[in-house]
């Protein structure tokens, strides 16, 4: 891919940015549900001129609640719905491991966020935004110089209430549609 600006990329986190969230895992295509307004807004900060792209720990792969094949069918269903919406999604990087396994990729390692950044030749993410609920999210952003945004929805609410310190400088959002529509 060529080289973009880094002030018109947006790394989202999946699920509770994008789609609901569940402590279950989200394991099959009817459990991968929207959250109002995220498809919209995806499409919108395509519309003015950002790149987006996801990343996303997927243990649910390791802990074998789901397929490879599963996964792809959300995410083509994601794709599918932002493109219906006059959007565009760049990439989508996901980490398949457990929490024991010792990859370089799963949140809050920087592993999909270096991924990214390679992808579109950049030394860092300095002017690049991260969107997440969690505080893995943000720390693996912050590694890279990223923007952190924390949205209440998802696990946001709980991350907030945990009284664990947030990356220096990360800005709280209400859902991804209020992040957007601050930016745009």
């Amino acid at each position: 891919m060529n080289q973009i600006d880094p002030y018109k990329l947006i790394i989202l986190d999946r699920d509770g940015v994008i789609n609901q969230d569940s402590d279950a895992y989200v394991k099959t295509l009817d459990e991968w549900i929207p959250i109002p307004g995220s498809i919209k807004a995806i499409a919108d900060l395509y519309k003015a001129g950002y790149t987006i792209c996801i990343a996303t720990n997927q243990s649910g792969l390791a802990r074998e609640y789901f397929t490879l094949e599963t996964l792809n069918e959300m995410h083509t269903e994601l794709i599918n719905l932002v493109e219906k919406a006059g959007g565009k999604i760049h990439s989508i990087e996901f980490c398949p491991h457990g929490p024991d396994d010792n990859c370089d990729c799963r949140k809050p390692l920087p592993g999909m966020f270096r991924k990214i950044a390679d992808k579109f030749e950049l030394d860092d993410l300095t002017g690049a935004y991260t969107v997440g609920d969690s505080l893995r999210d943000l720390e693996a952003g912050k590694q890279l110089n990223c923007t952190t945004i924390l949205v209440k929805t998802g696990k946001g609410q709980r991350t907030i209430s945990s009284g664990k310190s947030l990356p220096h400088g990360t800005l709280i959002h209400d859902d991804l549609h209020s992040f957007a529509a601050s930016i745009i």
